[in-house]
């Protein structure tokens, strides 16, 4: 029996372009001893299974292709997008690591979460935007490594690329964990700019909670 697949792109820019997909399957429709193959079979960078409740409050569990993540930030803010796109907007997304605080504006999707949360990143800050480029995948054979550099560091402009392959990720387009992680590090919001395009915004408060916010357009959906 098929299993139906939403797909939406998170963190795009102004236009819709870019943006990291995002599987999104009902939590009823996959057995959890069955999602991360499910997961490993999609080949998103991430593939969330949700359970819907009708008083603006949902629950999720989030897979990489290689393995189950207690947050992460482009599916949060992905699924948060979604649900409300779907006439179901929340206030709070419970995931394993934490209920998460969730608020939407005109244009963004935000998701309030803290550094500790999210998985370690080795940060490797370049000198400039071209260096960022010239990065090869092939270069980080383990671990999670965010290359960046300032684009405009007076108004906290920045360029990365993230590469994880013990997540099965030679390279992710758009990674809100890594966000939230070098916000809480810098202490200070961001306007990043990753991957092909894929745009990504921070700020932080005085006891440290991130709040990571970007768009979201959904593609067309898929069965399995």
């Amino acid at each position: 029996m098929a299993t139906d697949v939403s797909v939406v792109r998170v963190f795009t820019d102004d236009n819709g372009r870019f943006g990291n997909p995002l599987g999104i399957v009902a939590a009823d429709a996959v057995d959890e001893a069955d999602r991360q193959q499910f997961a490993t079979g999609l080949g998103y960078s991430e593939t969330v299974f949700v359970d819907r409740a009708e008083s603006g409050t949902a629950s999720a569990t989030i897979y990489t292709p290689a393995v189950e993540l207690p947050f992460a930030g482009h599916p949060t803010v992905g699924l948060s997008w979604w649900l409300r796109d779907q006439g179901h907007p929340i206030g709070v997304l419970v995931v394993p690591a934490a209920p998460l605080t969730i608020r939407y504006d005109d244009e963004h999707t935000w998701v309030r979460a803290r550094a500790d949360w999210t998985p370690h990143f080795t940060f490797h800050q370049v000198n400039d935007a071209a260096e960022v480029a010239a990065a090869v995948p092939s270069a980080y054979d383990s671990g999670h490594h965010y290359v960046w550099a300032w684009t405009d560091e007076a108004h906290g402009a920045l360029r990365s690329r993230m590469f994880a392959p013990m997540m099965g990720i030679a390279e992710d387009e758009a990674t809100g964990a890594a966000a939230v992680r070098l916000t809480s590090e810098l202490g200070r919001g961001l306007n990043i700019v990753q991957g092909a395009g894929s745009r990504l915004r921070t700020t932080i408060d005085d006891e440290g909670w991130v709040e990571l916010g970007g768009r979201t357009a959904a593609d067309a959906s898929i069965s399995v």
